[in-house]
């Protein structure tokens, strides 16, 4: 898999994605398909927060 790519299955890692960041759609998440530079980007453009902060909360979720 892409270092790119979020590890593990994308469908899990996604319904938590959307928990945490319940702003972002179904479309958008189609989209990044496991991208986790998309993904950090589009949490960034949607929340406004720190890209370091972004990575560092992603993270937690591969981890959980």
């Amino acid at each position: 898999m892409n270092d790119d790519r979020i590890k593990g299955s994308w469908k899990e890692v996604r319904g938590k994605v959307q928990r945490k960041w319940g702003e972002i759609t179904d479309d958008e998440l189609d989209q990044i398909n496991g991208s986790r530079k998309e993904l950090a980007g589009v949490i960034q453009k949607r929340y406004g927060r720190a890209k370091d902060e972004i990575e560092r909360q992603i993270r937690e979720l591969e981890d959980n």
